[in-house]
Order: C-alpha cells, then structure tokens, then sequence
C-alpha cells in the first residue's frame, strides 16, 4: 500500500488470475476439437440440443450474475442498507411465469433465434425491428461489461487497464468462437464455483477480522444498516418492497423470459422437461448469488464501522469498495485477492461470452439464413464462428469508446442498456397473450415503449445534472446493466448540505420514477399502444394466427370457472367437450365440428395439469 491508499497484487494473485484464463481457454478448446467439432450451426448455436438441466441453471444464473452485480450489490447494501435483499422476492414469479408460459412456446415451435418468433406471430417488419433492438442493447452492454470491472481493478490496485481489457476480451472471443454454446455453458459452470468461492471465500475471513458473526450483527444493528420492509407504494421511492418484489418480476421477465441469451440456453436442452426443470433450478442459485453479494455488503460495513476509504479519498466510487476492500482488509492472505479478483472477472468472462453468442445467433438466424437460404451447414457453421469473434472486436472496439467518454456519457449509455428490455418484453407479450394483435400493432407499440424509455431515462439524467432549485437530490440513482440484470450506481451531485425536497412535482416526478419499474412502464406501454393500433387498423384474423405462438390464457382461465362451477353434462356433451370447443373459439383457432382429439391437440389447448380432468369427465 502506497501513500494514495493502493495496493497492489502478489506474485501467487497473479498466478490465480492467470490460471482462470488459462482453464477458460482450455474448456473452449476441448469443446472445438471434440465431439462433432462444432461443424454444424445447432451444434455450434445450440449445443446439439443436448444440455442436461444442472449446467443449464448453472449458466443461466452465470449470465445473470456478471462482474458489475459482484461489486455493485455489496456496495448498495453497505451504502443504503439492506432493503436491495427483497428483489428475491421477484425471483418466483420471475422463474415460475417463463418456466410455464414462455419456455413451452419457444421450445415447442423449434426456433433457434426468439426472434423467429416474431416473424411466426407477426411479421417479418416485426422481427427485424426486434432483433435490431437487441443487437443495439448487447452491443452497448459487451463495452460496458468488460470495461467496467477492468477500471475498478485498475483504479483500486494499479492492475494495467488495458492489459485486462484485451485479455479478457480476447480469451472469451476465441473460446466462443471455437467451441460453440457447449463450450460457453461449461466455462459458465466452472466459473460459477470460482464466483462462488471468492466471495465465500472473503466473507469468512472478512467476518473473522470483523470479530466474529455476534459482532458483525451488533455493528450492523447499531449502525441501522438492517432495513425492515419498506411498504410505501410511492413509484419514486428508489427501493420499496413494491418495487423490487413486484417491480422486479417484469426485470426478471425481460432476463428469464425473452432474453437471447437466456432463451437460448432453453432451446439447447435435451427435452421440454428439462428446459423447465433449468428454470426451475436458477432459483436457487439465484438466492445464494444475491445472499452471498448482500453479506459482503453487510461484512464490509461490520469491518469499517464507517470510516471508510470513500470518506478518506482512497476511492473515488463506492462501486470500488468491493475491491478497496478484499486489497486493504485481505491483502495479508496470500491468494485471496487474485481469487476474488479471478471470481469477479468469471462473471465478466461469463456474461461476455454469453453475449457474443447470442449475437452469432440472431445475426445468422435473422439477418443472413433468410437472404441465403440455400447456404451449405459448414458455410454457415464457419460463418457463425466468425461472427462471433467480429462481434469480440467489436466488444473491445465499444471498450475503448466508452474508455474515451466522461462519466456522464457512460451513466447514459448504461442508462439506455438498462431500459431496452422492458420494450422487447412488452413485444413478446403482445404476441403471446393476444391473438387479435397485429404487426402493424406491434412495432407502433414497441416504437412508443422505447420512446418512452428514452424519455424517462435521459430525460430525468438531464433534469439530474441541470439540479434546478426546485428538484436537486442528493443521491441519484441511475439504472445501469449487470450483466443481462438492472443494478444502480449512486452518484453525489451536490453537497450534503444542500436541503433536498420531499417529493419532486411535475416533469421531475416523472423523471424520478424508481428504475425498478421501468420494465414494467416500458412493457405495459407497448402492450397498451399495441392493441389500441391493432383495433385501430383492424385485428388480426383468426386463420392468419400461425398454431403455437398464441398461449391459451383464455382457456385456462375459462377452464378453471368450469371446474369450479362442475358443470354437468348437457345435451350430450361432456363439459370437457364444451370447454375445449368455447375456448377455441375464444383464442380464435376454432375448428368445425372438433372432438376432443389427440392427446397432443389437448396438451395444445390446455394445460398439462388439467389434462387428468379430462381423461375422468371423457370416461363418464
């Protein structure tokens, strides 16, 4: 440690950091010499559909746990409390809703890019407009992603920025770009356990300099860093128990049920089962990654009882503390610093990759197979892999510009990264859940939501940096990635000294909205703006609605009033026949004179778990 409170890395720290490069890299090579050598585009996009449901979960969580969640969730709890710990609370219904509604969808029409979908319920207008958002919401995240951690690492332990820039960038390019999907699923697993083990790893022995956990648990009562359940309904208040356990569902929706990179590692399971059962699984993953995020918050404030290196000018951040913290309390340790560091650039490696995959995967699937469709598979197979390490340069390309903006220019480019999923969520909604909208519809609605984004987003930055004297807060939040999830950075504008208003009116209450609802606002808007124009400009006609993209809500819906009522059978007809025959109707997919048919017809209109209902009323 030198006078400007750095520290610096030791010979063995360097070693750790090396040695997870290096095993990335071999986990890539493997995977593109083994097996069928990643010669075909479903091997190399979609691991051969071969995944079984433990990895899967393991990845998804990955995906979502990138290196900007590890010291940006300690660094919220240390500095506003532990009120942040709710947002589990939106992981049920933010699994359960994909698990059961979009995984079977997507899974069942055999799609490669989500946004075949799109074309398939809409159009081919509306695809495009969907796959050009999210390439423009990826490509601004892989900058960001692996730029962000690298400057933490640098500014805190003198690291050479950009020595890790293109070492992480180049290490996950060319392991994505040999070995496919599979070889992203399985480094998403062994880095998983090296996330997981840094920050175990510190909590220990940081609770051990604290002085045991009975007095980590008085300083961080007596400090008041315990939050009880916030129950305002206030939109504006930042962190509510409304607007993180409710809020964030639609957050998690936008990661677990739309998303790319999440949806793809759904595709690649063996079966239907199993995509499921993945989803299933994250849950609990998810729960340790934010627990074990939160009791480093919770540890580090027990350590510094607040005196900490931000108040010292040590940092200049408190998005730096995770690492100012593991190099002063930790340094003594031998290896623990180049482990948590191998762990936080594990979630950059992993989210990096998945991302780089995704975009090999929409650009191939919505862009070049339909302009050739006549391409050979080890055309397109080479095709992808080449893609994917273009989009690895363009990934150090967007680094390096973000490297040349000031502060302000980055917080608005995450802002907008940030605000891109609730538009697309809304899109997939539209089509799913109703069968009357149409593609004129759909991209009017997706259009309105992200002017809506943008709007709020810089809109409510400017408003923030103008600090009038009728709205300047202390604290402002803006919305920024973590990955493929929404954390908040926290930056002092004015001094503390500065009285800050109640409650901001107007355009500022607009703008104050709480980020945590931003994917709900953006999505309902494009449903809302969606169906308005399909009415408008006529709806969608029952036999142009292509059979599966339509998820049967009205059945269910009128099927559980059925069983709940009990209705007998009546003029010949079981209610079962009855049901399935309204149901149709209302979903508009209506046949003349249907029976109750296959079992898979059945499994088409109903659900699964009401299928035992018919087989007793049929056998009456």
């Amino acid at each position: 440690m030198d006078s400007t409170g750095q520290k610096y890395f030791s010979a063995i720290d360097f070693v750790l950091f090396a040695l997870l490069l290096v095993a990335s890299m071999a986990i890539g090579l493997y995977y593109a010499l083994s097996g069928g050598q990643q010669r075909t585009t479903q091997e190399f996009l979609l691991a051969d559909r071969s995944m079984r449901c433990l990895p899967l979960s393991l990845s998804l969580m990955a995906s979502f746990q990138s290196a900007v969640a590890i010291v940006g969730t300690p660094a919220e709890i240390y500095t506003n409390g532990t009120q942040y710990w709710f947002i589990g609370c939106a992981y049920i219904l933010g699994l359960l809703i994909p698990a059961h509604i979009f995984i079977p969808v997507f899974y069942r029409l055999h799609l490669t890019s989500v946004y075949q979908y799109l074309e398939l319920r809409f159009s081919k207008a509306v695809r495009i407009c969907g796959t050009v958002t999210f390439i423009f919401q990826m490509v601004i995240y892989m900058g960001v992603g692996i730029y962000t951690p690298a400057l933490a690492l640098n500014t805190v332990t003198g690291f050479h920025l950009w020595g890790t820039v293109l070492a992480t960038g180049l290490v996950c390019t060319i392991y994505t770009a040999l070995g496919g999907l599979k070889a992203v699923i399985w480094t998403d697993v062994f880095q998983t356990v090296v996330m997981f083990a840094g920050q175990l790893a510190v909590i220990i022995v940081g609770v051990q300099q604290a002085g045991g956990l009975s007095e980590v648990w008085r300083k961080v009562t007596e400090g008041g860093l315990i939050s009880a359940i916030d129950l305002n309904p206030d939109p504006t208040v930042r962190h509510t128990f409304w607007t993180l356990g409710f809020g964030g569902v639609f957050l998690m929706l936008s990661l677990y049920g739309v998303n790319q990179t999440q949806v793809q590692r759904y595709l690649s399971s063996r079966t239907e089962k199993e995509a499921v059962m993945s989803c299933y699984m994250v849950f609990p993953c998810l729960q340790v990654a934010l627990g074990l995020s939160c009791l480093m918050g919770i540890v580090m404030f027990a350590c510094y009882s607040g005196n900490s290196a931000l108040d010292q000018l040590y940092i200049k951040s408190k998005d730096q503390m995770v690492l100012y913290f593991v190099m002063d309390m930790l340094q003594d340790i031998p290896g623990l610093p180049g482990l948590f560091v191998a762990c936080l650039f594990s979630a950059s490696l992993s989210t990096i990759s998945s991302a780089l995959n995704s975009l090999a995967t929409v650009t191939m699937e919505d862009f070049i197979k339909p302009q050739y469709p006549a391409i050979s598979e080890a055309k397109a197979t080479i095709l992808s892999k080449m893609l994917a390490f273009s989009y690895g340069l363009l990934c150090l390309a967007m680094a390096y510009a973000i490297h040349l903006m000031n502060s302000s220019v980055l917080q608005v480019a995450l802002s907008i990264f940030g605000m891109v999923g609730g538009p697309l969520l809304g899109l997939f909604c539209l089509g799913i859940f109703f069968p009357w909208a149409n593609s004129t519809g759909a991209v009017t609605g997706l259009v309105a939501g992200l002017i809506i984004a943008f709007w709020i987003g810089i809109g409510g930055f400017v408003a923030q940096m103008s600090c009038t004297a009728t709205w300047c807060p202390h604290n402002v939040t803006y919305p920024v990635s973590t990955g493929n999830m929404t954390m908040t950075t926290v930056t002092s504008l004015i001094p503390a000294a500065t009285p800050k208003p109640s409650k901001p009116d107007g355009l500022y209450g607009f703008y104050s909205l709480s980020y945590m609802w931003y994917s709900a606002l953006n999505s309902t808007v494009v449903i809302l703006i969606g169906l308005l124009v399909s009415l408008i400009t006529g709806p969608m006609k029952k036999r142009d609605v292509t059979e599966g993209t339509v998820y049967p809500l009205l059945n269910n819906i009128c099927f559980n009033f059925q069983f709940l009522l009990k209705t007998k059978p009546c003029c010949g007809s079981t209610p079962a026949h009855r049901i399935t025959a309204y149901c149709e109707q209302m979903n508009g997919v209506a046949k003349p004179e249907r029976d109750i048919g296959t079992e898979e017809e059945i499994e088409t209109f109903l659900p699964l778990s009401n299928k035992s209902y018919l087989e007793k009323e049929t056998s009456v």
